[in-house]
């Protein structure tokens, strides 16, 4: 199902290999054709699925040291990086912005326990403003809501995309925390190497009234990439997109 061929899309519909990554195949054209159809019954039907125990458990303790560091410093940031895999980007973001607490989630312990080279415990980088976390996001997006946490930024870097048409619906944009999930933040950023994706996802945000732009990443180094995945796509030729949203 096709609709809003947008120029500029990235869509390759050939089993073209670049370098070790493969660009994504789909077979949408364009942006889906329900696409505002189901993002308007998630916001007129929110959803009542009950949160799961470790997410709950994991949320507490994010809650409590969100507290306390905002007690302790009243005009620090929260910042919010969401899929955030084995934390490199948490990591990064962290000692980029040394003024704020940055919170990574991300639904796998095998991920979120792995040291990333550049970053593992005996190269004297400070971890002391960011944590880790193990959590389903479409439970601990709407418990953060329901806490009110005041993040300044929200990043979901390089989701999966899940290209194939009939999956809409495991896409964020097409999900059914889709209200909560854009509600936080001040600004939203995301990033993906499939432009539809990104497409889709700033269709939707006008929707609860979000407006944004859409601009290609300039390549950089691989050391300077903000997760293995950008790294990996850059080195294969891929152009990397980025959505900026702005309450």
């Amino acid at each position: 199902m096709t609709a809003n061929t947008e120029e500029g899309m990235n869509t390759m519909n050939t089993q073209t290999s670049l370098g070790d990554s493969k660009a994504i195949i789909s077979n949408q054209e364009g942006i889906h054709e329900k696409l505002d159809e189901v993002v308007k019954r998630h916001l007129t039907h929110a959803s009542k699925k009950p949160y799961q125990a470790h997410t709950q458990e994991a949320f507490a303790k994010m809650d409590t040291l969100v507290n306390t560091f905002l007690a302790a410093n009243p005009d620090g940031e929260i910042i919010l990086d969401a899929c955030c895999g084995v934390g490199q980007s948490t990591r990064i973001l962290a000692k980029q912005n040394p003024q704020a607490l940055v919170i990574g989630v991300d639904k796998s312990d095998h991920r979120i326990n792995r040291n990333v080279e550049g970053f593992d415990i005996d190269d004297g980088f400070s971890a002391e403003n960011y944590h880790l976390v193990r959590a389903d996001l479409n439970d601990f997006y709407r418990l953060v809501k329901t806490a009110n946490w005041p993040v300044s930024k929200h990043y979901i870097l390089y989701p999966n995309p899940w290209p194939k048409s009939k999956h809409l619906q495991r896409r964020w944009h097409g999900s059914a925390v889709f209200p909560q999930m854009t509600s936080i933040g001040q600004q939203l950023i995301l990033r993906s190497n499939w432009r539809i994706y990104l497409a889709e996802f700033q269709q939707a945000a006008k929707l609860v009234d979000l407006q944004g732009k859409i601009d290609s990443l300039p390549r950089v180094d691989s050391s300077l990439a903000l997760t293995p995945f950008e790294a990996k796509y850059q080195a294969s030729g891929q152009v990397c997109w980025q959505l900026l949203l702005n309450r």
